[in-house]
């Protein structure tokens, strides 16, 4: 498994600490979601942001652009040290033209699903991208509970990619019931509120241990 933790969730007051907690603890990725109001209902913050980021840490980042025709700030996300962007299926009229162009960035890339998106949507695309991420809450919020009807969406996509591919889970994941996010055939976690609290470097290593 995977952990990336969601950056949404942390302490901005103490971020670089926080992350080299997270960068000690075990995970291996750091996820970063970007809202631009429009796709969903919030706001985050932008590329200068992460950029200042990249500078205190070596986690892979794993972007996650919630916003409306991405392609305009792929470049910007790539500038600012993205080493995987992920753009959602719903959110560009040419999903295809968004990887290649990720892609030529020589950044991995990823197509992102909502609940309530049906899989066929980006079936066309699984032999371009490096991962897929469904989303199992509506994407704008964190401390959501998880919809277990993204389950099969889940198995579907591994049986479809084989064993080996990057399949990311994003909402309402915690310890409680990440091996069942995994046992349907998940191995990229993305936990925020379950990993950000008190003790960073235990919460991380319950998730581990759960599995």
């Amino acid at each position: 498994m995977i952990l990336s933790p969601s950056m949404l969730s942390a302490d901005f007051s103490m971020l670089g600490k926080q992350i080299k907690e997270i960068e000690e603890s075990g995970a291996q990725w750091l996820h970063i979601d970007v809202m631009d109001g429009i796709f969903v209902p919030n706001i985050s913050f932008g590329a200068c942001v992460y950029k200042s980021i990249r500078k205190v840490t070596n986690l892979f980042f794993d972007v996650h652009l919630m916003i409306t025709k991405p392609e305009r700030y792929i470049k910007d996300f790539v500038n600012a040290g993205a080493d995987l962007i992920t753009i959602h299926a719903e959110a560009t009229e040419n999903p295809e033209k968004a990887i290649a162009l990720i892609h030529s960035c020589g950044k991995k890339a990823g197509i992102a699903i909502n609940p309530d998106t049906s899989t066929s949507k980006i079936k066309p695309y699984l032999n371009m991208v490096d991962m897929v991420l469904v989303m199992s809450v509506f994407p704008g919020h964190g401390g959501q509970k998880y919809i277990e009807s993204v389950n099969p969406k889940i198995t579907e996509i591994r049986k479809i990619t084989g064993p080996d591919f990057l399949i990311e889970v994003d909402g309402g994941i915690k310890k409680e019931n990440v091996k069942s996010v995994i046992d349907c055939g998940a191995n990229v976690i993305v936990a925020g509120s379950a990993i950000f609290n008190d003790d960073i470097k235990a919460s991380v290593k319950g998730m581990f241990d759960a599995v």
